[in-house]
């Protein structure tokens, strides 16, 4: 009988525990309110996860450093008071002197804090500093370097409170400051809202050459960046409390100093602290607006200057002619670098800038109550000077000759310069203008300025001999790329109105009555008569030009125009006017980093200089003089009254 063939019995398979997990959940569904508990909690491990990373990673107030992005700018506008700590620590072998104190302190420029005391300087402003701040700042940096000047901003806004007044990350203080628990600073900004660092992100792709909201600092003197401000036209005065309506209306309000006695004994400290290290301590009290001045309870006052003069000297500047004229601020307690400028001369009693001359006491223990008695005694001045500036372009014989749109005949121009002479008008020149801002020097009697556009043949050939001849003084701004040129438009066959040479720019300007300076070498074309490549009929940025290729072409533009006007007439060059007028902020500013001090616009109205303000001298007003303009029309043109 043969065998029966027995079944060969497979072993059991083992299930995986994956398989048996999903086999678990087919028999069972999970409940909604624990998948739910579980998808949360998977969440909040992602965040716990991601939101350090991205702020390690993005360093949104420069917390540690920044070292993927490197945009100190922006992370000193989040938070000077912290963001400046880690850059310095970096830094310190470039400087050896530093000023502390508000916000207000970045009015003081480097350069101007160098040539006073001596040394490099670095600006340790932070926002709404007090004196809590101040001596923690004083004390970190004399703790890690050898520090050869410390000033120090007393302003009276830094004794309204003490210590720790905001507790935002805005605020916050860097440990190797404050002393704070350096674990629990770590774990604050490594948690800190993603909100900061999403905006910091965004605002790379917005970044631009000029400053903006989220990058308002110079991160190489530690101090605001001041280019847009510094080009703003100051104007009238009308125009001025336009722009600025807070000094139009200020509130009336008592403002106390609390902190006193807390101030006085954290100088008193520090005063000790230089003492032992040798290091010079110069304290100062910044300009303020006269009505912001007054809000401060005179008692609070007098007993906060008495207790610093009981430490150590201090400069007092917060009252005098200067808190008058708010275009020397922008609000109550922050002024124009000029005004800073200004103070740091009368400290170094340096003749070459101009100050007023209440600007400023040096207030000890023994002088105290004199200077007290008069502290409110100081009074508004006029500290500016009005003028015409007349605006000329090309001249033509008679009616009906050829010539350009906006030429005008030899025998107006002649007349008008005759009335000038007879009606007791001085012609002034470029460098008094310079010099009654710079340094305060009187203009004459009756100023008025005399300027001609495009720099055309007939300016050499008839306005030069009339001015020659009555005495009298002309700028000319000339068009480089035509220079020269009497028959063809650059290298076009297309006629042109003659333009002067080098060599008789050179002749006008040895005679002493014209000054030859830029109307830009290439930027003031005429597109028609243009070929090719982009087009600038004006300094501004051409439609669907870079930034970048923008600024590298306005650079390049006047430097090929200064060199060749300084070569061709030996005159050194500092002023421009706008090809048709037209400017921005971009172009005012790539300019005045070029060394280009006056700017001239087509705007009408009376030019208002300021004393000390040197951004007084950009877009300067002008008056177009009209062809067939009668002699009366031409007086009131000049503000004269018939």
């Amino acid at each position: 009988m043969p065998k029966r063939k027995r079944k060969k019995i497979q072993p059991p398979q083992k299930k995986s525990l994956w398989a048996k997990l999903r086999s678990k959940r087919a028999r069972k569904p999970m409940d909604p309110a624990r998948r739910w508990c579980l998808s949360f909690g998977l969440c909040l491990l992602l965040a716990v996860l991601l939101i350090p990373a991205l702020n390690l990673l993005t360093d949104p107030l420069g917390a540690f450093g920044d070292p993927i992005f490197h945009w100190d700018s922006y992370n000193f506008t989040q938070n000077p008071r912290l963001a400046k700590v880690p850059w310095i620590e970096e830094h310190f072998d470039d400087y050896d002197s530093y000023v502390v104190g508000p916000s207000s302190t970045s009015s003081l420029p480097k350069e101007d804090l160098e040539k006073t005391f001596g040394g490099s300087f670095y600006n340790m402003m932070s926002y709404g500093a007090n004196w809590y701040d101040i001596e923690n700042t004083c004390n970190f940096l004399l703790d890690r370097d050898e520090v050869r000047t410390l000033v120090i901003n007393a302003f009276f806004s830094t004794a309204r409170v003490y210590g720790k007044t905001e507790t935002s990350l805005n605020y916050a203080s860097h440990p190797d400051v404050d002393g704070s628990n350096r674990l629990l600073f770590t774990l604050r900004f490594l948690f800190a809202s993603p909100r900061y660092a999403m905006d910091k992100l965004a605002a790379l792709r917005q970044d631009t050459y000029l400053q903006q909201s989220f990058d308002v600092f110079d991160v190489e003197s530690g101090a605001y960046d001041k280019r847009v401000r510094d080009v703003e036209p100051i104007g009238s005065l009308e125009e001025y409390l336009e722009a600025y309506p807070v000094f139009k209306d200020y509130p009336e309000q008592t403002i106390r100093l609390e902190a006193v006695e807390e101030a006085v004994a954290a100088l008193g400290r520090i005063r000790d602290r230089c003492a032992a290290a040798g290091t010079r301590l110069v304290v100062i009290c910044v300009p303020g607006y006269w009505e912001n001045i007054l809000q401060y309870a005179p008692e609070d006052v007098h007993a906060y200057l008495s207790g610093l003069v009981s430490v150590t000297e201090l400069w007092d500047f917060s009252l005098s002619s200067a808190s008058y004229e708010p275009r020397y601020f922008y609000d109550a307690t922050h002024f124009r670098n000029d005004l800073g400028r200004m103070l740091l001369a009368r400290i170094a009693e340096d003749e070459t800038v101009w100050y007023p001359e209440d600007l400023g006491t040096l207030v000890n223990a023994e002088n105290l109550e004199e200077h007290w008695a008069g502290f409110y005694d100081a009074a508004a001045e006029d500290l500016t000077e009005s003028l015409t500036v007349l605006m000329y372009h090309d001249l033509i014989e008679r009616e009906g000759d050829s010539g350009s749109d906006v030429a005008m005949t030899v025998h107006q121009f002649a007349q008008e310069m005759v009335y000038l002479q007879k009606n007791g008008y001085h012609t002034v020149t470029l460098d008094e203008l310079k010099a009654f801002v710079e340094q305060g020097t009187p203009l004459p009697e009756k100023p008025v300025l005399i300027t001609f556009d495009d720099g055309y043949l007939s300016n050499y050939v008839y306005a030069y001999p009339i001015l020659e001849e009555l005495g009298q003084h002309a700028v000319i701004f000339a068009i480089g790329a035509t220079m020269g040129q009497t028959e063809h438009y650059k290298d076009t066959e297309y006629p042109i109105t003659p333009h002067f040479s080098y060599e008789q720019a050179a002749e006008m300007v040895a005679a002493g009555c014209v000054s030859v300076q830029s109307h830009t070498y290439d930027m003031h074309q005429w597109e028609p008569y243009e070929s090719g490549g982009t087009i600038h009929e004006t300094i501004l940025r051409a439609e669907g030009e870079s930034e970048e290729d923008y600024i590298a072409l306005l650079r390049t533009d006047y430097q090929t125009s200064r060199e060749l006007l300084e070569e061709g007439t030996g005159e050194r060059q500092y002023a421009l006017a706008f090809p048709g007028g037209q400017y921005d902020t971009l172009s005012q500013a790539i300019l005045r980093e070029e060394g280009v001090e006056l700017t001239f616009s087509t705007r009408t109205g009376e030019a208002v200089l300021v004393r000390g303000l040197r951004q007084s001298l950009c877009a300067i007003k002008r008056n177009n003089v009209a062809r067939g303009l009668s002699l009366d029309e031409f007086a009131a043109l000049l503000g004269e009254e018939n």
